[in-house]
């Protein structure tokens, strides 16, 4: 069975920095890629950032380029994903999923397997 956990969700002032991780067991991890997603509250869920299997390629939301970066450690079957200069419009919950095959494209809603999500609130 298949199960994706994310932890590292807090709650932080604006300007503060996260980091997120996510463990995936019940698959093998290398085999494929992964992302981070956000939906805030009445709002549409979306992309932030993806991965590859290898982590050679990545995507982010233009809404965090240059402030967040993903990577991945394959030994650890676990992702992570490094939030800096917080804004309280990054405040969201915070989902990982997998797909399998090593491509990141499309980073939407058709990944294979996701997590609960873990929460990020950024206070002005």
């Amino acid at each position: 069975q298949v199960r994706v956990v994310e932890s590292g969700g807090d709650s932080v002032q604006a300007g503060g920095s996260l980091r997120l991780s996510c463990t995936a067991s019940g698959l093998t991890f290398k085999d494929y890629a992964m992302g981070w997603f956000r939906q805030a509250p009445g709002k549409e869920r979306e992309g932030v950032s993806c991965i590859s299997w290898s982590g050679g390629t990545t995507y982010y939301a233009d809404s965090v380029k240059g402030r967040f970066t993903i990577s991945r450690d394959n030994a650890k079957n676990t992702l992570y994903l490094q939030m800096r200069s917080l804004k309280p419009e990054d405040t969201a919950m915070y989902y990982c999923a997998a797909r399998r095959g090593g491509s990141w494209y499309p980073c939407d809603g058709t990944m294979d397997y996701w997590g609960k999500g873990t929460l990020v609130t950024i206070s002005s």
